[in-house]
């Protein structure tokens, strides 16, 4: 398999899901071994983020990349799509502060990098194969990564909500194919009880009926109802895909997570990229571990 981009420039308008404001985003194609790159466009200065794990700034309710005062929040649903879909190098150039919200699943910019078509690049692709189990625990919440074939991802939350209750996602195989079919299209959720809170803290700004599957005390307020009955769970599985984008290179093993969100799966990450002796990087040229461009921009 060698590195993809897209194959032309496509760009959208939307509004952000915490900031309220309107955001215009641009995809461009990168050259290999460049990674995903975040470009706040708004600045005085443009300035560059790489979609790295040290680039991370904040877990909560999103993930937010940052390069000394720019930041940009709520990557994690394009890069969910951007990692599934097999894309390696992408420029994304956005003009606000935050990923615009869509319809709160990853199933716009799908669309959006499907329209512009995959580009295949001279470059070999690179692969972060587990070699041993790695876990972290936090209470009764934890994420493990053991060796397994591809990426498969077991994810169970569990609310004491009568809507959400425990909910199991068992042996999910990721491909394009099956985060299309399985995952791609789940939202993102909220409690109305909290939407208070969420006001004072400057976040939210941006979340309705349109873009977040929003829960009162008993039920789903959403006029058309869920996706799936398990709606809840996917959209977290699609979180953890789009936080494990942020290594750079796809993933071999099997990732089970108890009661996850965003900072979890943000330990699980600084615990690899600690545990170098846990995973090795293989190239399909030699199928070994090899340094390359790519693995540098995701795991250097």
């Amino acid at each position: 398999m060698n590195q993809h981009t897209i194959a032309e420039k496509i760009a959208c308008t939307g509004i952000g899901l915490h900031s309220g404001e309107p955001v215009q985003l641009t995809l461009r194609p990168a050259r290999a071994g460049s990674g995903v790159v975040f470009v706040r466009t708004d600045l005085p200065q443009a300035v560059e983020i790489p979609a790295r794990p040290e680039a991370v700034t904040a877990t909560r309710y999103a993930t937010t990349l940052g390069h000394g005062r720019a930041t940009v929040g709520t990557v994690e649903h394009l890069l969910a799509a951007v990692y599934s879909l097999g894309i390696d190098n992408l420029r994304v150039e956005v003009h606000g502060p935050e990923i615009p919200v869509m319809d709160g699943s990853s199933a716009s910019f799908v669309f959006l990098l499907r329209a512009a078509g995959l580009f295949e690049q001279p470059a070999p692709r690179a692969r972060l194969r587990v070699q041993r189990p790695l876990e972290v625990r936090d209470g009764d919440r934890f994420i493990r990564i053991e060796p397994g074939t591809g990426l498969r991802i077991t994810y169970a939350i569990d609310y004491l909500h009568p809507a959400i209750g425990r909910q199991v996602l068992t042996d999910l195989a990721l491909d394009a194919d099956s985060f299309e079919r399985e995952l791609c299209r789940a939202r993102t959720f909220g409690f109305l009880h909290e939407v208070q809170t969420l006001w004072q803290n400057g976040l939210a700004r941006g979340g309705n009926l349109d873009n977040t599957v929003v829960l009162d005390e008993d039920r789903v307020l959403n006029r058309d109802g869920l996706r799936w009955a398990d709606e809840f769970v996917r959209h977290k599985a699609l979180d953890l895909v789009g936080d494990l984008a942020l290594l750079g290179v796809p993933v071999e093993g099997h990732v089970v997570v108890e009661r996850g969100g965003h900072a979890l799966h943000q330990r699980l990450l600084a615990e690899l990229l600690a545990n170098r002796s846990a995973w090795r990087v293989v190239a399909p040229s030699a199928g070994r571990a090899q340094p390359s461009a790519a693995v540098a921009a995701g795991l250097s």
